[in-house]
């Protein structure tokens, strides 16, 4: 069958083993600079210069037509979105699903709204792949992903929310406390697809044993884990390590977040895709 994978690049993919993958970029806008969250972008670069920014910053997501070329010419198409409830993605995608398949009646168009970001993305857009090359169906795939996406997760760790504030993503109160004399945000994912913070760390240490607990509380039993980062590579890699520990010789990796992951994550933050029962 012909199967193409599309993700918005909140996903922090630029490529897969296995199935046609491609990615629609979204974008960072500041008053003098738009950053495209592409295979060109210099991340750090972007991250180092909004952290000096005193103004406004945004984010944009893909419209209608760059949702459709990235469709291109293919039988069954799934595509993956950011959370629905924080950005536009999930809804021009919706809008080129209806276009493509009136203009070709007999292709099949699923779009996913991920109700998370980045690693959740990531292990949803793994099983899709997985499915593809265990050769099921396009209906047996659109079942099996929908039953799997009740047992993933996002937990994140932020040393600042001044960007997400400044978006109306979160309130400026627990903004603040972010950053403060060494205060971390351990939040989550909600199930309506927006960010719910859970508690307020002093401490590195204390900061990790919270994210296992919190983890446990969610429902993880020592499924996939996938870590994303931005600029915070040796503390991310000590909750792979704790993680590990604690669960034995699990599926886990780390990377660094791409553009749109790094600029709501900001310096230091980690975000924690999960299986969970």
């Amino acid at each position: 069958m012909n199967f193409k994978i599309i993700a918005d690049s909140s996903a922090d993919m630029l490529s897969l083993d296995g199935a046609p993958f491609e990615v629609t970029p979204l974008k960072i806008v500041t008053s003098n600079k738009e950053y495209i969250d592409d295979i060109s972008l210099d991340v750090n670069g972007m991250v180092e210069e909004l952290f000096s920014y005193k103004g406004k910053s945004s984010s944009s997501c893909p419209n209608t037509d760059e949702w459709l070329t990235a469709f291109g010419d293919t039988q069954y198409i799934f595509c993956v979105t950011i959370t629905g409830t924080l950005s536009g993605s999930y809804n021009a995608a919706c809008i080129a699903k209806e276009i493509y398949e009136e203009q070709y009646p007999e292709r099949k168009v699923t779009v996913i709204n991920s109700l998370s970001t980045g690693p959740e993305m990531k292990l949803i857009i793994e099983k899709i792949n997985e499915l593809i090359l265990l050769d099921k169906t396009y209906e047996e795939i659109c079942e099996e992903i929908k039953i799997y996406m009740q047992k993933t997760g996002l937990l994140f760790v932020l040393e600042s929310m001044k960007n997400l504030a400044n978006n109306g993503r979160v309130s400026h109160i627990t903004a603040k406390a972010a950053g403060l004399l060494g205060i971390r945000v351990i939040g989550k994912a909600s199930d309506k697809g927006d960010l719910q913070p859970l508690d307020k760390v002093r401490g590195k240490v204390k900061t990790r044993a919270t994210i296992i607990d919190r983890l446990r509380k969610e429902g993880y039993w020592g499924g996939k884990v996938r870590i994303a980062h931005c600029q915070n590579p040796l503390y991310a890699e000590s909750i792979k390590q704790a993680l590990t520990k604690e669960f034995g010789n699990i599926d886990i990796t780390v990377y660094e977040c791409r553009g749109l992951c790094s600029f709501y994550a900001e310096k230091g933050g980690v975000l924690i895709g999960f299986e969970k029962q």
